[in-house]
């Protein structure tokens, strides 16, 4: 499958390498600690995707692609904050294959180092004055900041979700929308306002983020119970052990016996379970069919989502085709 891809592989190392050449300019100063902090998970890797989006969205409406890509490293600056206070509340000791922000340099200097991204996110962004229209600039700081809000949104309510075992369908998609969805809709969406898009154009962009996001969550969810760590570059089964209400264990309670409920709410977030009893629950989960259920449910997503971009009218159909292959990536099923 990577040969499906290469087009896409190749203009994807150009744009990150060029975005982590402006993350490296806005993301320096004093104290030494601070700033090593903020830069560990960033420096570990990561496919700036966000990025990328952004840069093909701008492109498809005439954006030049040098502003895309300081625009770009302005998302991939926030969702590095959200990482690094993520893994705080999940007490996640890994993240790309490395120990975690918190692990290494503690507690209190992540939430630092994580408030220290969260502005320079903004920086970064007002770099571009003078480099695009002022009206276009105020814009996009808009949705940067609605993205900054509706993250933290997701987040909270991702935490809740971990407290209750009546969560729905329809709460989980919401909070992955909010959570994962909504940082990729407003790189696409910076990139076409940078660019001045029409309202119509920019409301399909919406659309197909949100398909191809929430597409891309669940396939990440179910990542999570079937792949192992060299895939997932975190711990086999940590979903499971921090309580998280995916797709597949709200699938799963709708389907299970009363003995196997019992079961699976005696084991799910309970951080102390043995890897036996963990593997034992992702069986569990995977014998009611939730896997398949959350496969399904992705492509029914990310089909709309393609529909979405269907709509669209660029200038350069190239970006297009790009955007295209980008969303068939992310969501493909490496399992």
């Amino acid at each position: 499958m990577a040969g499906d891809f290469s087009k896409l592989m190749n203009y994807a190392r150009y744009v990150a390498s060029e975005v982590d050449k402006v993350i490296n300019e806005v993301v320096e100063g004093e104290p030494q600690k601070l700033y090593e902090a903020s830069n560990h998970l960033i420096k570990a890797g990561g496919k700036r995707l966000r990025p990328l989006a952004l840069v093909l969205s701008g492109r498809m409406y005439g954006l030049d692609e040098r502003v895309g890509i300081r625009a770009g490293a302005s998302v991939e600056i926030l969702h590095n904050f959200t990482l690094i206070h993520d893994d705080i509340m999940d007490k996640d000791a890994f993240r790309r294959g490395v120990p975690t922000v918190h692990t290494v340099y503690g507690e209190d200097m992540a939430i630092l180092a994580g408030d220290l991204l969260f502005a320079k996110a903004f920086e970064a962004l007002g770099r571009l004055s003078g480099l695009v229209p002022a009206d276009r600039l105020v814009k996009a700081f808009r949705e940067l900041a609605w993205a900054a809000v509706t993250v933290a949104e997701g987040q909270a309510l991702d935490m809740d979700f971990e407290r209750r075992w009546d969560v729905t369908l329809d709460e989980y998609l919401l909070m992955i929308y909010k959570k994962t969805a909504a940082l990729f809709k407003s790189s696409l969406v910076m990139g076409a306002l940078l660019a001045g898009a029409p309202e119509n154009e920019i409301t399909n962009l919406e659309r197909f983020a949100e398909g191809v996001g929430i597409a891309f969550q669940i396939r990440d969810d179910v990542l999570g119970l079937v792949a192992d760590e060299s895939v997932l570059g975190k711990p086999v089964y940590s979903d499971l052990k921090e309580g998280k209400k995916t797709v597949l264990v709200i699938y799963a309670l709708s389907r299970l016996s009363t003995n196997e409920k019992k079961k699976l709410i005696s084991t799910l977030g309970r951080r102390d379970a043995s890897a036996e009893e963990l593997k034992d629950l992702a069986e569990l989960i995977k014998s009611t069919g939730a896997v398949e259920f959350a496969d399904d449910l992705a492509d029914k997503h990310l089909k709309q989502g393609l529909e979405a971009l269907n709509r669209v009218r660029p200038v350069d159909h190239e970006a297009k085709d790009l955007l295209r292959d980008l969303a068939l990536f992310v969501t493909a099923r490496n399992y």
